[in-house]
């Protein structure tokens, strides 16, 4: 039994290290790397801005007039808000902003992605389509650093046709539940789309904050993506069509993270099973496409996606059962238990102190982006880790639960001006 609990924890260590240390030489590449320079393109590009917004009264004004804020002409970046099922007055708010709106409803086809195909057809229908060189994408609680559009034109102009960008936050200093996500998109930003821009793969789409070609939009018949993170969906289908995701680091944006444990249960609950959905629906291409057109990319999207910590939870409940059940029998089995409990023991903390390290390093580096007192930055340093772990009750509820895509409340209304002073 001793030499089973050792083989087992022996291998999870093995597996964890072979798959994954690519992301801490990440590290090393985003810190010593030289960073990609663009520069600016003369024939600036014409743009739409898509806004899916349901009941977003609180906060759509704000992104609006950050957006009409920015320097980069003006008369080449139109506006359009789409209303989807909303029930309050959104929709008018918007329009009474500067933005064109599309009001959609439909009870069966619930979700973003829906409402960008929507978006999309009504250009189409209006004979406007043709007009835009890219399409930007958009949540309504965000905010538009006054260079964002100007920067993501620069990487555009380069050659890239799908483009994300640097994602801060609103609301870093509310409280831990805050922070642990804020945080982790810091993280994201800086030490894994960095390094894969450094390096030349392809980087990944988060949610919000990204800009597509025409020409992808045209190919793909639309936005053709209706998963529950179809965000990732969207990326994954991208590599595997060898199309390379570029990243403006300097294109900051700001969005608001949920800061009650309810409102980020449900959003990261989809988020599990939306990635559990991606996996059934794309991992077996993802993982052809790594030997088939020897992608490094294609790799790095099937360990995003890959359900890891599941297999971290199967290591950790098989050393707990183990040692509950020596502690109940023969004296001699005690030496398993606690064989199996500092197994335990030693995987928690190990996890606990990789990802203090990955929250630390990015706290460090990202000091003067981070808008908090000091002492709050350094005191969420220490409970990131414990927002990471609350992801293993979410992921076993995703596994067994019909989930739905459901809005997360967004109210705080600021301007840009708070965070460009």
């Amino acid at each position: 039994m001793r030499s089973f609990l050792d083989s087992v924890n022996l291998l999870l260590f093995i597996f964890f290290t072979v798959l994954y240390s690519y992301q801490l030489v990440y590290v090393f590449v985003s810190l010593f790397g030289k960073k990609k320079q663009f520069k600016s393109d003369k024939a600036n590009k014409k743009y739409a801005v898509f806004i899916a917004a349901r009941n977003e009264r609180t906060v759509i004004a704000q992104l609006i007039e950050s957006i009409k804020k920015q320097k980069y002409p003006t008369e080449l970046c139109d506006i359009y808000v789409i209303a989807d099922n909303c029930t309050d007055d959104t929709a008018d708010i918007a329009k009474s902003a500067g933005a064109a709106v599309f009001c959609r409803e439909s009870k069966t086809h619930i979700g973003k992605g829906y409402a960008l195909n929507f978006g999309f057809k009504k250009l189409v229908e209006i004979g406007k389509f043709s007009e835009y060189d890219g399409f930007f994408v958009f949540d309504a609680d965000n905010l538009l650093d006054e260079n964002y559009i100007s920067e993501m034109n620069k990487v555009f102009s380069s050659g890239y046709k799908i483009v994300t960008s640097y994602r801060n936050s609103k609301n870093y200093d509310t409280n831990w539940i805050s922070a642990g996500s804020s945080l982790w998109f810091l993280r994201e930003a800086k030490y894994i789309n960095s390094s894969r821009m450094i390096l030349g793969t392809s980087c990944a789409i988060s949610g919000t904050g990204f800009l597509v070609s025409r020409e992808i939009i045209e190919k793909n018949r639309g936005w053709q993506y209706y998963l529950l993170t179809e965000d990732i969906e969207f990326s994954i289908d991208s590599v595997i069509k060898n199309e390379k995701i570029g990243y403006a680091a300097d294109a900051m944006l700001y969005d608001e993270q949920p800061y009650t444990f309810r409102d980020s249960w449900n959003q990261r609950i989809r988020w599990a099973k939306g990635f559990f959905q991606v996996f059934s629906a794309y991992g077996g291409r993802l993982f052809r496409s790594i030997f088939k057109n020897r992608s490094f990319a294609s790799y790095d999207m099937l360990m995003t996606i890959m359900p890891a910590m599941m297999l971290t939870l199967i290591g950790a409940i098989i050393n707990a059962v183990v040692a509950v059940y020596a502690v109940f029998n023969l004296p001699e089995m005690r030496l398993i238990a606690l064989t199996a409990g500092v197994a335990l023991f030693m995987t928690l903390f190990n996890f606990y102190a990789i990802l203090y390290f990955f929250g630390l390093i990015t706290t460090i580096t990202e000091w003067h982006k981070i808008n908090a007192s000091a002492g709050k930055k350094i005191i969420y340093t220490f409970t990131f880790p414990i927002f990471i772990f609350t992801y293993i009750p979410i992921s076993i509820a995703a596994l067994f639960k019909k989930i739905e895509w459901k809005p997360i409340r967004h109210s705080i209304a600021k301007n840009i001006e708070e965070f460009q002073k």
